[in-house]
């Protein structure tokens, strides 16, 4: 090999083993050495410590599904937009319509309350491996009693939780000491053609303007610890709070990310991607295309189920839009090529050492990708009635899935506990609240339509076909009443009938729903959860095998699991296509030539306007300009909006809400050539917050950092 060319590699291999190359690392096993390399100033111990405050004390699982992070010593929380969306919804009405004109609390006593909403902190990650996994041939039984032994003698105080999770396919195990607060009130939220600009149109895309924020406050009781709501609850003082950076950054400055992303698979095999671009995601973007058309067009004729749907809108066309996103971004980078190459070098290096090792693993290693591709051939058709019920009878239709809910009610009906009863007439409750029977109506049935056409005949129930008929005279629509009580007026009521079981069987959409069901259950879903199970004992193997022959091509991450992470990189532009590159920053110029008065996506307050007409940006401009949304090489995905993007010295910098459409892929193959995060910067929610919101109030409590 020529000299020069292998210095040249050495020396491009060593920059994608780095920050380039993606990576979501437990925060108790950062290398210090490379992130200071890179530029950052801290320590590992400053971003994650168990024994004195850091910056994880600072870091919230917002509802379980997003992050958030406080920034004030009074429990003031940031999160995204979209992450406090549902309880922004919440609260608005045609009268007080915070959706579309935003809301600021003019005091504490303002703050309003959302039952059921959390923020879970992280008090410590101890790694637990070797106590879980006590033997060779250690059973998913014993690992679970293991599991319980640990977590039953963890140390931790009576609010505390406690609980195992596993890593690397289940090579490695973690445990976890959380903290939950359980009293979280909304403070402030920017008006939707701020917080949603761009709206659909501009989702998973880059360039972005989108002030994607929400404000929140943590309350706990007077001990400082977590409380259910109460009007006596006090604001929680943190450990530890992110003083915010008024400076920015500039290209190729260090940045890292902290938060809970929630699920990725990046070991994958090449047969499992294919599997997922070719078969699985056509089924879920044709179904939720179906929903979304149908639900859109409501949406524009009428404001109130606008408002009543633009939670449940946003939340399908999210994952909608993001499945053909990853799609593309699997063809462009070809991805599954590179996989299968990938796992010919594998096979390569297992079959040469395994010519002078005899054990085990090079019993079982060699055949395994061939074992793993037949698997994947014979679960293909079980994956896809499972893809066409999950989305066609469970997510998109709310009708379908009440009936699910009443079916089991029905099957169990005489051994149903009132704890239970009143459980589900609770979640029928809060489902009616935004519920349109019209609206539903139409998506049920052109949802139905496409599972009656795309699943496998052998999956389906005989001789069952759901009309426009079963809907209007369903107790479900509100099409029936019994004894003048309705479902979805009175679902308590409803409920507590003595004779529900019989009122549940005689209602036809009930039954052609339990039906559908019980086919899928009986005809499919055994053989792909038998398949499934088989899958997952190879994949272990399987990525045992990579983290013990593939150590010196490329660093190992565990998968995201909605645990804690920090993942790190660099501000940076990308070049999505030939000939166009796109930089890192946008500005509120972008904003005003994205314009279009009136427009549902595109509107922009007339503050906003007049702010950006005198250049009123107060200290948060930069060279005159107003900073909106950045971009950089970090490897985030679902969870992770509402994280916290911080500097080289641990202060907030900006926050991460969204990817770019070409990188939308990394959840399954992180492409360091196109994979970016997008995060709004933190000068623009501090300018909306000061300038446009006056709540100066909110600005006080926190440490600006210039």
């Amino acid at each position: 090999m020529n000299f020069k060319f292998s210095t040249l590699l050495i020396f491009v291999g060593s920059f994608l083993f780095a920050q380039t190359g993606g990576g979501m690392w437990i925060p108790t096993e950062l290398n210090e050495k490379e992130m200071k390399k890179m530029g950052m100033n801290i320590s590992a111990k400053d971003i994650f410590n168990s024994q004195k405050a850091s910056i994880k004390d600072a870091i919230a699982h917002f509802g379980g599904g997003c992050t958030s992070e406080v920034i004030s010593p009074q429990g003031l929380l940031l999160t995204n937009h979209h992450c406090g969306y549902s309880q922004i919804q919440s609260h608005s009405t045609l009268q007080n319509n915070y959706l579309q004109d935003g809301f600021w609390a003019k005091s504490m006593r303002d703050e309003l309350a959302n039952p059921g909403l959390t923020a879970t902190f992280i008090i410590d990650i101890q790694e637990v491996t070797s106590e879980v996994l006590t033997g060779e041939n250690t059973t998913d039984n014993v690992i679970k009693e293991n599991i319980k032994t640990i977590v039953n003698k963890t140390k931790k105080e009576n609010w505390q939780e406690a609980f195992v999770k596993p890593f690397y396919k289940g090579n490695k195990y973690y445990l976890f000491i959380t903290e939950t607060y359980r009293d979280v009130r909304l403070v402030g939220a920017p008006p939707s053609s701020i917080g949603k600009f761009g709206s659909d149109t501009d989702n998973w895309v880059w360039p972005r303007h989108t002030g994607d924020f929400s404000l929140f406050r943590i309350y706990a009781d007077k001990n400082n610890r977590p409380a259910e709501y109460s009007p006596e609850n006090i604001p929680y003082k943190p450990k530890h709070f992110l003083p915010i950076n008024i400076k920015g950054l500039e290209k190729n400055d260090f940045t890292f990310v902290f938060g809970f992303p929630g699920l990725t698979d990046e070991y994958l095999p090449a047969s499992a991607i294919e599997q997922t671009v070719k078969t699985l995601n056509p089924a879920k973007v044709e179904v939720r295309d179906e929903a979304l058309k149908i639900m859109d067009a409501y949406m524009k004729q009428d404001q109130n189920i606008k408002i009543k749907y633009a939670s449940k809108y946003a939340s399908i066309a999210n994952y909608w839009k993001n499945m053909i996103g990853v799609n593309q971004g699997i063809k462009k980078s070809g991805a599954i090529q590179i996989k299968r190459d990938y796992e010919q070098r594998l096979l390569n290096k297992i079959r040469e050492k395994c010519k002078t090792e005899k054990s085990e693993r090079c019993v079982q290693y060699p055949s395994m990708i061939e074992d793993l591709n037949q698997l994947y051939q014979k679960i293909e058709h079980y994956n896809l009635a499972k893809a066409y019920f999950d989305e066609a009878i469970y997510r998109n239709s709310e009708t379908f899935r009440i009936a699910l809910t009443l079916s089991d009610l029905s099957k169990n009906e005489g051994q149903v506990s009132d704890e239970f009863r009143n459980r589900v007439s609770d979640y029928l409750k809060s489902l009616y609240k935004d519920y349109e029977p019209q609206v539903d109506k139409d998506v049920s049935l052109a949802v139905w339509n496409l599972y009656k056409k795309n699943v496998p005949a052998e999956f389906q129930p005989d001789n069952i076909n759901i009309t426009a008929e079963d809907l209007d005279t369903s107790i479900i629509t509100g099409g029936r009443k019994i004894n003048q009580i309705s479902l979805i007026e009175n679902p308590k009521l409803f409920l507590s009938q003595g004779n529900l079981k019989e009122i549940l069987n005689a209602d036809p959409l009930i039954q052609k729903i339990k039906a559908i069901e019980s086919a899928y259950s009986a005809k499919a879903s055994p053989k792909r959860i038998s398949l499934q199970n088989k899958i997952d004992d190879l994949l272990k193997k399987y990525m045992k095998a990579q983290m013990d022959f593939m150590q010196d091509e490329k660093k190992f991450f565990p998968d995201a699991n909605s645990t804690l992470r920090v993942t790190y990189g660099k501000v940076n532009g990308y070049a999505p296509r030939d000939a166009v590159y796109y930089d890192n920053t946008t500005y509120l110029k972008g904003v005003m030539e994205k314009y279009v008065p009136g427009d549902y996506e595109f509107d922009v307050p007339e503050k906003l306007r007049s702010l950006y007409a005198k250049k009123d940006y107060g200290v948060y401009a930069k060279n005159g300009k107003m900073p909106v949304n950045f971009i950089a090489t970090n490897h985030t995905t679902g969870g992770n909006s509402g994280s916290p993007a911080l500097d080289a010295d641990g202060n907030l910098v900006g926050l991460n809400f969204d990817r770019v459409w070409e990188g939308t892929m990394s959840d399954l193959y992180y492409d360091p050539e196109i994979s970016r995060n997008i995060m709004v910067d933190a000068r623009y929610i501090l300018f909306i917050i000061d300038k446009y919101a006056n709540a100066d109030r909110l600005i006080k409590e926190m440490k600006l950092v210039k």
